[in-house]
């Protein structure tokens, strides 16, 4: 009885080894998708936040809720595309469409990163403001330490530390808790959307353009690449995607309630167009610590790690479109051009802001509108490269076959 309860018991082993290889693997892919989404989170997005809050008070929340399964399909379609064709996303456009196109690709993305590392540095400097250090040398000590951190060879480094900062930015929702927003003026706001007013579709377009932006894209493809997914790593890369995608707009979210809860309601018409003009606004109400402390935290974080992002997403798209090496596992000496573009990006957005050039920071909101109008270029692209990369079975055939994918994560 013993024996056959032992013999029973025996085909239960391997279903458990089988079990733990798939959940290690589905956690092995975690990374891109996260990484990418906090610095999605970036110092424009959390300005545009706080203007949404500022003159709109909860009326910007659904939106960013809405946008949440639209990030996800976006990001979705690079996992695929980098996994199975083992390609970035300009070298695919080159291939199936020309340089030009490739060039054309490039372009949208130069435009959208430069706008991006010069609101990212604009934020560690004024971060660095709050306790009392000069621009100059905030944002030196910043170009200094991502420029080492970018050039180190290995793309596992990166995104440990990259995520490590990303996680400062949980000092947002600390912020939208001292708030103490009203639960029933939430969830007025949540029910009331002004689509008739034009300076709301402004204000909605921007938030959009801060959501879905050019270098993403470039990014999370290069990123699967540089991580070496495989195509069993799809299902797990899909988790971090969408669990990426819920943080970064729960993140908006708060800063819009902590904004919308304190200067929303009691001064909506404040401009806040930098970091110590939001934290300043802000302390009256949550406090000092509340105010600078947590919200630069949050800032800072948000600043870091989306320079970090926008710049190797800079690299990998020259990279990919010009045929260079172009990988974060590859040391300097083997891949000159592509660690230059990114020195040369981090070092370029450094100087505008530390000259003040046009006091940058004040065309925030026109950059992340133009990323909305840059979104139709974008998804245009991915449509078409999902059309014509991919192999039949990896394509999306209608709402329902997307739909079914999803079902993939559980």
């Amino acid at each position: 009885m013993e024996s056959s309860g032992f013999q029973a018991a025996q085909p239960e082993v391997p279903q458990s080894r089988a079990r733990w290889r798939q959940r290690l693997l589905l956690l092995a892919a975690f990374g891109p998708g996260i990484l990418v989404m906090l610095a999605d989170t970036d110092a424009g997005s959390i300005i545009t936040a706080a203007q949404s809050g500022a003159l709109w008070a909860y009326k910007m929340v659904l939106p960013q809720l809405i946008l949440i399964p639209i990030l996800y399909l976006v990001q979705e379609v690079t996992i695929r595309l980098g996994v199975v064709t083992k390609q970035g996303h300009g070298e695919l456009i080159r291939e199936h469409f020309g340089f030009g196109w490739a060039l054309l690709s490039v372009s949208t993305l130069f435009l959208s990163s430069i706008g991006a590392l010069v609101t990212e540095f604009a934020g560690i400097a004024g971060v660095g403001a709050l306790i009392g250090v000069p621009p100059w040398l905030s944002v030196s000590i910043a170009t200094v330490l991502l420029v080492w951190l970018g050039i180190s060879g290995s793309y596992r480094r990166i995104e440990a530390v990259g995520i490590a900062v990303g996680l400062f930015e949980f000092a947002f929702l600390a912020a939208a808790l001292m708030a103490h927003p009203s639960p029933a003026q939430l969830v007025q706001g949540l029910a009331t959307v002004p689509v008739r007013n034009a300076n709301y579709l402004f204000l909605l377009a921007a938030n959009v353009g801060a959501v879905i932006m050019p270098w993403m894209v470039f990014y999370q493809q290069g990123a699967v690449l540089d991580k070496r997914l495989a195509k069993e790593s799809v299902r797990g890369a899909r988790w971090d995607t969408l669990i990426g995608s819920i943080v970064t707009q729960l993140i908006m979210v708060a800063v819009v309630v902590a904004v919308a809860a304190t200067i929303g309601r009691v001064n909506p018409h404040r401009p806040l167009n930098d970091v110590q003009q939001i934290a300043g606004a802000l302390t009256p109400f949550i406090g000092a610590v509340g105010g600078k402390v947590v919200f630069g935290l949050g800032m800072l974080g948000a600043s870091f790690v989306a320079s970090l992002v926008v710049s190797i997403a800079g690299a990998y798209g020259v990279g990919e479109a010009f045929r260079l090496k172009h990988s974060l596992n590859h040391r300097f000496g083997e891949a000159k051009p592509f660690y230059l573009v990114y020195t040369l990006a981090h070092v370029g957005g450094a100087l505008l802001v530390i000259l003040n050039v046009a006091n940058l920071i004040n065309i925030n909101l026109d950059v992340e509108v133009m990323n909305a109008m840059l979104l139709p270029i974008v998804l245009g692209f991915l449509l078409a490269l999902e059309a014509k990369a991919l192999p039949p079975e990896w394509r999306m055939k209608g709402l329902s076959s997307f739909l079914e994918k999803g079902t993939n994560l559980f």
